[in-house]
């Protein structure tokens, strides 16, 4: 199964999912949430191997690093707590902070748009 996550490829994901035999399946229900977060998720399920094989990175730890860096520490602060919405929205402001696009976000209501280069 592994592989088929490494190449993308989801409908195969699911259909290996929905060949299993019954009696190897303890809970159906399950199956089926892991099938429509697949569904859900098809659009944001990359090929590692392309990303592999374009140098670029095929790990969430810089994701996780940043999350820890914009929002987390702020957040987790003197026992605070958020809404969806305004911890969605510090996200965000703190991101385009980091990232140097607060006078372009300002001024031009627009932000630049590049892919990270692998280290």
């Amino acid at each position: 199964m592994r592989r088929l996550f490494w190449h993308g490829l989801v409908d195969h994901a699911k259909a290996c999912i929905d060949a299993l035999p019954p009696e190897a399946i303890r809970k159906p229900e399950v199956l089926e949430q892991i099938k429509g977060y697949l569904e859900r998720n098809r659009a944001h399920i990359p090929c590692y191997a392309v990303r592999s094989k374009l140098g670029l990175r095929c790990s969430s730890n810089p994701v996780e690093k940043q999350n820890d860096v914009v929002v987390a520490h702020r957040q987790k602060k003197n026992g605070m707590a958020w809404s969806e919405d305004g911890s969605h929205a510090l996200g965000t402001l703190a991101a385009v902070r980091c990232n140097g696009e607060v006078d372009n976000w300002l001024y031009e209501g627009s932000l630049a748009f590049c892919l990270p280069q692998a280290a």
